[in-house]
């Protein structure tokens, strides 16, 4: 092959990890079956009425999609009470992200974000040669008082990922809301709440109300996780029409594909089906956190479908030869930290019964 230079820019970038797929996992370790609670995505899977939008709409499978997006637009439009002009749909939420660095970060412009968060904003920052400013995490959750003071006369945009991935947690509505405001109208604050319909706590701030008096607000949600919709791949942004107009500018003409924009228009219309998985999310996830409280095991107070577990001893390489596949990642001070997605009932019993019999087999 040629030797052929990369731009520098990207040369400390490393590849997101996707890890094994269930079916290499069950030839690895000789397993019959494979709990994947590792990925986020909604247990439940998503409504039944998706499912006959996405057949009804097979017959145009030869057809370019809407680039306009304009029917979910619509929807949207009516869903949140907003104008169409401050919509944009992504492929996934995760491609307004990239979007929003290549319309406006400059080689040396910097973005700040926290340590321990989505690592899509640092890549695509340092992607458009910006400069990644990450601070360290309080307890889990963002230090605001720290990213507010790393500003400087080169911060383009601030990334909040709230509730953050993967610790779970959420910054509180007083907080935030005095954040957003004390930030300047030319610095760009992305809110990404891919969780936001996960969240049961009273103290989280509604983002939404905020974008009239914040023309630099950016509010990301999505219907890959609780929609139960993460192989289609839709996402959408909630901001001022300058900047929606400024995205399409480098956007791809044909970003989403016609079923996912058919399956999103219905989601959105089955609103009994997020509730219903809200309810019982919340339900699982008090369980697992209880079972944990007794097992002596950390883990910070999670918001969402998953819980970020740290121990003192190393469990989750020994989860996966038990069919169980987790998130493993580091944690200052812990020897072993995984973020595990809430599953069934039955997945979840599973994976307490697991996780005490590691504990039973490393005492003795």
């Amino acid at each position: 092959m040629a030797n052929i230079q990369t731009r520098r820019a990207i040369e400390g970038i490393v590849s997101y990890p996707l890890g094994d797929s269930p079916e290499d996992i069950k030839e690895k370790y000789h397993l019959r079956t494979v709990r994947k609670m590792s990925d986020n995505e909604n247990v439940y899977g998503c409504s039944n009425q998706v499912k006959d939008a996405i057949t009804h709409n097979l017959h145009q499978l030869s057809l370019y999609p809407d680039g306009t997006t304009s029917g979910l637009i619509k929807k949207l439009t009516a869903f949140y009470q907003l104008r169409q002009e401050q919509f944009l749909i992504g492929n996934g939420s995760e491609e307004i992200i990239r979007l929003l660095t290549r319309a406006y970060i400059n080689p040396s412009d910097e973005a700040i974000m926290a340590s321990m968060t989505f690592p899509r904003y640092e890549t695509n920052v340092v992607i458009e040669g910006g400069i990644a400013i990450t601070v360290p995490m309080l307890n889990g959750t963002h230090d605001l008082i720290e990213m507010y003071n790393m500003i400087t006369e080169k911060t383009k945009m601030i990334f909040i990922c709230n509730p953050n991935n993967p610790t779970g947690t959420i910054v509180g509505k007083e907080e935030l809301f005095r954040f957003i405001k004390n930030i300047p109208h030319h610095i760009l604050i992305i809110l990404d709440e891919a969780y936001y319909e996960y969240v049961s706590s009273n103290d989280y701030l509604e983002s939404v109300p905020l974008l009239n008096s914040h023309p630099n607000l950016v509010i990301l949600r999505t219907f890959s996780k609780i929609y139960g919709l993460a192989s289609l791949r839709i996402g959408y942004g909630i901001m001022h029409p300058a900047i929606v107009k400024e995205l399409h500018k480098v956007k791809e003409v044909f970003n989403v594909n016609q079923l996912a924009q058919a399956a999103a228009e219905t989601a959105l219309d089955d609103q009994e089906f997020i509730k219903d998985c809200a309810v019982k999310n919340a339900l699982e996830r008090a369980f697992v956190c209880e079972q944990l409280d007794e097992l002596g095991f950390g883990y910070f107070p999670s918001e969402t479908n998953f819980v970020y577990v740290y121990a003192h001893q190393p469990v989750a390489e020994k989860l996966l030869t038990n069919g169980i596949v987790v998130r493993q990642m580091k944690l200052s001070g812990s020897a072993d930290a995984f973020r595990i997605t809430l599953g069934t009932r039955a997945d979840n019993e599973f994976f307490i019964k697991t996780l005490n019999e590691i504990i039973r087999e490393k005492a003795v």
